[in-house]
């Protein structure tokens, strides 16, 4: 079989609503609040508050909070996680491809998780159940391995990825 045969592939996006309307509200209320104060400061000539900037700082400040909320709203769209069950390897994907080892595997499961109990929310995280990559949800599937650590893969298709992944490692892949 080809070592890049793919049986099983998934791409996942920050998709919580709770979530963009904190990241939009903040870049939105940075935004118009500087935008007021340079206005007021700079075009109507009034200082912009009880202790006003200089000019200079005050467009430098202004651009600079203004191009990370900017900024922070562009990694949340660009970044998703991506899991691949290829015929040589699992494959998972939040920045460079990197293969997990299947040879120490015990165990393998679809769970039905707490994503802010269990780990602290979405993301790369380290929690009290082990480590879980994680982008939206509250599904996924759990690796067991010999050592007792667990390892969570997030999925909108947890059953599909188990069977993949047990297919994997009965067949040898990933040592």
């Amino acid at each position: 079989m080809n070592r890049s045969t793919i049986r099983f592939a998934e791409s996942q996006y920050f998709r919580q609503w709770w979530l963009w309307l904190g990241l939009v509200g903040t870049t939105v209320l940075t935004v118009g609040l500087f935008g007021y104060g340079g206005f007021v400061q700079l075009i109507l000539g009034r200082p912009w508050g009880d202790r006003p900037m200089s000019d200079t700082g005050l467009l430098v400040t202004a651009l600079l909070v203004s191009l990370v909320d900017v900024a922070l709203v562009a990694l949340f769209m660009a970044g998703h996680l991506r899991t691949e069950a290829r015929a040589d390897g699992l494959y998972i994907r939040f920045f460079p491809f990197h293969r997990l080892p299947l040879a120490e595997v015990r165990e393998i499961e679809a769970v039905t998780y707490r994503p802010i109990m269990d780990y602290g929310g979405w993301g790369i995280r380290y929690g009290a159940k082990g480590k879980a990559y994680n982008v939206s949800g509250n599904r996924g599937v759990r690796l067991t391995y010999h050592s007792g650590r667990h390892l969570l893969i997030g999925s909108q298709e947890p059953d599909a990825l188990a069977e993949a992944v047990r297919s994997l490692h009965a067949s040898g892949a990933g040592r």
